[in-house]
């Protein structure tokens, strides 16, 4: 139930929604603060800018395994510093401080924020009963009315020479009539069977945890740790006919057929050839 009145079923304040209830910081904390685990710190801010900016500012002083929660994020960035905003409450706004050192080449951490992806997808669909899969490099999605929907994104950023801030926004709670954009979902929209999120968080930072913990192990190497099959298989891009926006006002279009070792999406051209993209935007163009 809600309280209050307002257009497409919004609640009138933002903090007057019985639906969204805040997290239940002592209860995460017991959860995931435990001997051996790879979270140090776990703070909750009810309102901030961007969970990465604020986390990148005090990476120096903190260890590794700092995670920063808000419940409202009013300036959150995704890819190629688009905006990224929901209701207090609405969805899952967080960043965490990793390190992953020596033992992992700097050349491989660019497989971050797909690690990311595997992590924050198997754990919601554990956790939440819904289906979901990503599109290259960075979205996560859900299924709503038959359509694919995006319903959360990653963001990874270097924090001084030996640190990653990796941020991701999932949207959990949001009604048809909040949705920033048509092509935006939610959990809830996607039927998903659970929209609590204290389950939700801890489901993601413990797959987050999982991953990240096989893939330093084995050096970073993406297909020793599992990780790119993992990708691979939960990818809604490969065997798709897409078009790559490139840096430079350039586009490729092609079938997207595989994941290389440097997690770059391959996509075979018409004339038979083939091209790797590291960087870029991905349009899924429906079958002609």
């Amino acid at each position: 139930m809600t309280q209050g009145n307002a257009p497409d079923g919004a609640p009138a304040s933002r903090w007057s929604d019985l639906d969204r209830p805040p997290l239940n910081v002592p209860a995460l904390r017991r959860g995931l603060l435990v001997p051996g685990s790879l979270w140090t710190s776990f703070d909750v801010v009810a309102s901030t800018g961007s969970t990465n900016s604020d986390l990148a500012a005090r990476a120096a002083e903190l260890p590794e395994g700092a995670v920063l929660v808000a419940e409202e994020q009013t300036a959150g960035r995704g890819r190629l510093d688009r905006s990224w905003s929901a209701p207090a409450r609405s969805g899952i706004f967080l960043s965490v401080l990793l390190r992953p050192g020596a033992g992992v080449p700097v050349e491989r951490w660019g497989w971050l924020p797909l690690l990311a992806g595997v992590a924050a997808a198997t754990g919601l669909a554990r956790a939440a009963g819904t289906d979901m899969s990503l599109k290259w490099p960075n979205d996560l999605l859900v299924t709503v009315r038959g359509e694919e929907r995006k319903t959360g994104g990653i963001l990874a950023e270097r924090a001084g020479e030996d640190a990653v801030v990796l941020g991701m926004g999932i949207n959990v709670s949001l009604r048809a009539g909040e949705l920033p954009v048509p092509a935006a979902g939610s959990l809830a929209l996607a039927d998903a069977v659970s929209t609590d999120r204290d389950p939700l968080l801890r489901a993601v930072l413990r797959s987050l945890e999982h991953w990240y913990g096989e893939w330093r192990a084995a050096g970073g190497d993406p297909a020793a740790s599992g990780l790119q099959a993992a990708y691979a298989a939960g990818c809604a891009t490969l065997g798709r006919t897409v078009r790559a926006e490139l840096p430079g006002g350039t586009s490729a279009t092609g079938e997207a057929v595989a994941i290389d070792g440097d997690g770059r999406l391959v996509i075979a051209l018409p004339d038979g050839t083939r091209t790797t993209v590291g960087a870029g935007d991905i349009v899924h163009l429906r079958p002609a």
